[in-house]
């Protein structure tokens, strides 16, 4: 008996429930939208951002301290010719920064910042061939004739030319080596497979010596194995900090912010990237044509029509119809009626960035 009250019950709660759930989905839903919320300004929220105050300042810096009875093994492995690869949360700039200043005075230091948008990896090689040649000079270890075959000027060598130079077999003294500091090797601006296979090859060579911090879960992802144990040979070694990433956020736009005109063309540039060369000249042809008649309402679609038609960008009305659909489901493109009630196309993007946008898609 007391069984049968038991599955009874469990019954009587199992169809009240599923009855609620019923019930509960035939209501009428709610007419919000996200698009409906009321996002502050990026600059509002990032001047508030700026006012909070860090809490645990005297053990963050306490534990800093801590990570200096590792420097000289740290230094002892650059001088065996391993990388340091540095992970952890927290913001590690400091941190590497700290230990250029005080523990590589003996060496040159160049650092990359990778948390930049851009960045000139070339550039970055250059830098290094000049400090090494620098202290090349000044320990006077070089071979005469290695030394006339660097009075070229490294800006005018390709990068085959200046990673031979930083290899430097024909250079007597072994340890002498430039450190190259990378803030974040898993940055925005390095994150591509280009970037990353040229760093791999600059930390093959024998006078550049490689520290480099990573903050993406990911980011061993961006290295096969060949590049982690031969090319980087990484010691990796685990440094939370817990500081804020202050310096790194900046160049970042805030989740909870509105899309300023930068994040805008960023967002527009991604999805003309992924679509066909003729879709890119499609809307080419309609920015060229709102920045030149920026008093009208837009862009009729015959008239947008008849232009892709005579640069053969479309073959039919179908064609141009397809893209336009994707333009509009990316919200590229919009659609208004001017004062003869004709329906017109336009980029809801301002006139200087829509200007920008059009030169990246060249």
């Amino acid at each position: 008996m007391d069984l049968n009250d038991g599955d009874e019950d469990e019954f009587g709660f199992s169809r009240n429930y599923f009855l609620a759930k019923e019930l509960g989905g035939s209501s009428r839903k709610s007419a919000r939208k996200l698009s409906d919320i009321n996002i502050v300004d990026e600059q509002e929220l990032r001047a508030v951002s700026a006012g909070i105050v860090t809490k645990h300042e005297n053990e963050i810096t306490s534990l800093l301290k801590s990570y200096k009875s590792l420097y000289s093994k740290w230094v002892f492995e650059l001088r065996c010719g391993f990388g340091l690869l540095m992970y952890g949360f927290g913001s590690k700039k400091v941190l590497l920064e700290d230990f250029a200043s005080t523990a590589l005075t003996d060496s040159g230091v160049v650092v990359i910042n990778g948390y930049l948008q851009s960045i000139n990896i070339k550039h970055a090689v250059i830098t290094i061939a000049e400090v090494l040649k620098d202290q090349l000079k000044t320990k006077r270890r070089t071979p005469t004739g290695n030394i006339s075959k660097v009075q070229q000027p490294f800006s005018s060598q390709s990068m085959d030319d200046l990673l031979t130079f930083l290899d430097g077999s024909d250079i007597d003294d072994n340890n002498c080596f430039v450190c190259l500091i990378i803030h974040n090797i898993d940055g925005p601006g390095l994150r591509d497979c280009e970037s990353q296979h040229c760093l791999a090859r600059i930390a093959s060579c024998r006078h550049v010596r490689m520290v480099a911090s990573i903050d993406n879960v990911n980011a061993p992802l961006l290295w096969n194995k060949k590049m982690i144990h031969t090319q980087f040979s990484w010691c990796w070694y685990h440094v939370p900090t817990f500081a804020p990433y202050k310096v790194e956020g900046i160049f970042f736009p805030l989740i909870l912010a509105s899309g300023g005109t930068a994040q805008s063309a960023k967002t527009a540039s991604i999805v003309l990237q992924s679509l066909t060369p003729n879709a890119q000249s499609v809307f080419r042809v309609l920015g060229e044509h709102q920045l030149a008649h920026a008093e009208d309402e837009g862009m009729p679609v015959s008239s947008l029509y008849t232009i892709c038609r005579e640069r053969f960008l479309v073959s039919s009305q179908m064609t141009l119809n397809s893209h336009l659909t994707e333009f509009k489901d990316h919200e590229l493109v919009k659609t208004r009626r001017n004062a003869d009630g004709q329906d017109c196309l336009y980029i809801p993007i301002a006139p200087e960035v829509l200007e920008k946008l059009l030169q990246e898609i060249g």
